[in-house]
């Protein structure tokens, strides 16, 4: 039955033409060749009361306005300011890299205006990118650092200096403005300086350029996507291509570090600063969905296989050392000195939204899950105002983790931009229908690829109960087929459509494939295992040999002092052999399930013990222990909180 046309213009489906900046999406993949999933506009996704809402709504209404006026109280737009008043004041404030910061913000902003219009905010993008392009050169070179006295330090600190970097971050804020406005200056801006950069820069004769901080790679390939040039994803070629290690005089621990200066498909394992080598693999990533390069796609996937196997924390955080920010050896996964940058995380998102938009496997969304629901939603406070730069997965009450401002100001930003745009990760499509990667209250209002409009409704209880009801409304009957994500962690899971059992294997970590005739007002019901478990690490992880986790559906938990008083965290121990228990949503976390374990303690406690002695130690003392989300801690206060504990009588 055909839904009345005045229906179909109040629910949105209705679509006339549109410019061709609407239909662009997070990534705009619709020509990329090698791409069997297309993400969908922000704006095509809006969520509806939940977990995901409530943190998108934080960002938007709290931490965006908040981060912007430390911006200002910073210095870092009166660092563009200066740069258009004859007396160069006030003086410039901060690291080398703050440009990036306001261009993350600003990219964060734009996406916001898909999910909530606001002519207010876009009359404050509209000025911040006068105040910007007004410390644009004639030349097309715009960085606020390298003036004045520092101008002859231009490209001669390129492993260090981060002006790639910074610009990779301006032209995203102008994509995601573009998308979100029509409006070009601040695109134009960006590309004026990538002009600039392909006038002067490339193999000799012309100087040599290095991303010393890849990022600039994954931005060049979207700009390849937004314009159609061909010269821009070029550049990101020459950028991989490692040629001119021996004119920047490159050391052989640069090339580790950056991940950057040799040829791109010499690498085969994460290694030296994690987000530099993340950003390197996910523009590669963007590399082989434009060209199909046979060279790099093995690399990717060489690289992802080494991530994932070893050297992945359980809440989807990547870093392991403090010292350079950098991965660790395999297995290297400590816990109360992970790094483990919020950044980092991101990056590991990003590489693993790439490589399931080229395959459509469901392990990369896997991932991505992983680190979105742990340490990704762990970096951002629940009132939106505090932020964590690290996220270990075990930490003393005494360790500040959260806080408002960082003078390295990457991560808050990046969060926002993350979970402003959050809505377009959720679903694809591609030429046989329409993907569903992720589970909330949500709305998706788009169109099949056949240019068919579409509307799909998704009501659920989760994360925190597995009943999940999605109405599939297409304005007309088509056949397509819908993919449904089975998350690795619902080890059973049923399936309805129209009231009637799907048959069939439905397996965990894989997609559900159901290509039929759908009809406006379909339905299909999934039951999610949502079974509390205990989680294991490699043997090879030392850190965790003789520990579990707990996870419940997406979370991974953790054991924090505020809901276990009198009991030390770091003297615990799971029962092998008791129950985990669900506990009801609590205030605090706002709306969380808690988990509850039988559990052992140390009497008398391990400090008054010897240091060492003839017998082994072991907990005997019986207690109870209360879990929360991982992503929650120190979200009450600073507390002791772990995620690991010894497990007795688990089969070791």
């Amino acid at each position: 039955m055909r839904m009345p046309i005045l229906a179909l213009f109040a629910s949105g489906m209705l679509c006339f033409a549109q410019p061709s900046w609407r239909e662009e999406g997070l990534l705009h993949l619709q020509k990329s060749p090698q791409a069997r999933l297309h993400p969908v506009p922000v704006r095509a996704v809006q969520f509806q009361t939940g977990f995901w809402k409530t943190r998108q709504d934080v960002t938007i209404e709290r931490s965006m306005p908040t981060l912007l006026e430390l911006l200002e109280q910073n210095g870092i737009v009166d660092n563009f300011r200066r740069l258009a008043r004859p007396d160069r004041q006030p003086p410039r404030r901060g690291p080398l890299y703050t440009d990036s910061d306001l261009y993350k913000w600003m990219e964060a902003a734009a996406w916001s205006l898909q999910v909530k219009p606001d002519p207010k905010l876009e009359a404050t993008l509209d000025q911040l990118t006068d105040t910007i392009l007004a410390a644009q050169e004639p030349s097309g070179y715009l960085n606020t650092w390298f003036v004045e006295e520092r101008a002859p330090l231009r490209w001669q600190q390129q492993v260090s200096g981060h002006e790639l970097y910074c610009l990779g971050h301006l032209l995203q804020a102008g994509i995601a403005y573009y998308r979100s406005t029509g409006k070009r200056k601040l695109l134009d801006g960006g590309i004026r300086f990538v002009e600039y950069l392909l006038r002067d820069f490339g193999p000799a004769p012309k100087r040599p350029l290095l991303t010393g901080h890849p990022e600039l790679e994954l931005a060049l390939a979207e700009l390849h996507r937004t314009t159609g040039d061909r010269r821009y994803l070029d550049l990101a070629a020459y950028l991989f291509s490692g040629i001119e290690r021996e004119r920047l005089k490159l050391r052989e621990r640069d090339l580790v570090y950056l991940f950057s200066g040799k040829p791109f498909p010499e690498r085969t394992r994460f290694e030296g600063h994690a987000v530099r080598a993340l950003y390197a693999a996910t523009g590669a990533a963007d590399y082989v969905l434009e060209t199909g390069d046979g060279a790099f796609r093995d690399t990717i996937l060489r690289l992802w296989e080494d991530l994932a196997l070893r050297k992945l924390y359980v809440t989807g955080g990547v870093g392991s050392r403090a010292a350079g920010e950098t991965f660790g050896d395999p297995y290297e996964l400590p816990n109360l000195q992970a790094y483990t940058e919020s950044c980092a995380a991101i990056a590991g998102m990003l590489f693993n939204q790439r490589l399931l938009h080229l395959t459509g496997e469901a392990k990369y969304a896997d991932l991505m899950e992983r680190a979105l629901y742990n340490g990704i939603c762990s970096g951002m406070s629940s009132s939106g105002d505090l932020y964590c730069y690290r996220n270990p997965l075990a930490a003393p009450a005494s360790d500040r983790i959260r806080n408002p401002w960082y003078t390295t100001t990457c991560c808050p930003p990046n969060l926002q931009r993350t979970f402003a745009a959050l809505g377009a990760y959720f679903f694809s499509t591609s030429q046989d229908g329409v993907w569903v990667h992720f589970y909330d209250n949500a709305t998706l209002d788009w169109k099949l690829e056949s240019g068919t409009p579409l509307r799909l409704s998704i009501k659920t209880s989760m994360p925190w109960q597995g009943e999940t009801e999605i109405t599939v409304a297409p304005q007309k009957e088509e056949e397509f087929t819908l993919h449904l994500r089975i998350p690795s962690w619902s080890l059973s899971t049923s399936v309805e459509i129209n009231g009637r059992r799907v048959g069939g294997p439905v397996r965990p970590n894989e997609y559900l494939a159901w290509k039929r005739l759908w009809r406006p007002g379909d339905r299909v019901r999934l039951v999610f295992d949502l079974t509390p478990r205990r989680v294991f690490a490699n043997p090879r992880v030392a850190e965790d040999y003789g520990k579990a986790a707990l996870q419940r559906g997406p979370f991974i938990y953790c054991l924090e002092s505020t809901d276990n008083p009198g009991i030390s965290v770091f003297e615990a121990a799971l029962a092998g052999g008791s129950a985990i228990r669900s506990l009801p949503p609590a205030a605090a976390p706002a709306g969380a399930v808690r988990l509850q374990a039988g559990g052992l303690a140390y009497s008398p406690p391990l400090g008054q013990r010897p240091l060492y002695g003839f017998q082994p130690v072991t907990p005997l003392k019986p207690v109870t222990l209360t879990f929360i989300p991982y992503y929650a801690f120190h979200d009450r206060g600073p507390a002791d909180y772990t995620v690991w504990l010894p497990c007795l009588n688990c089969g070791w």
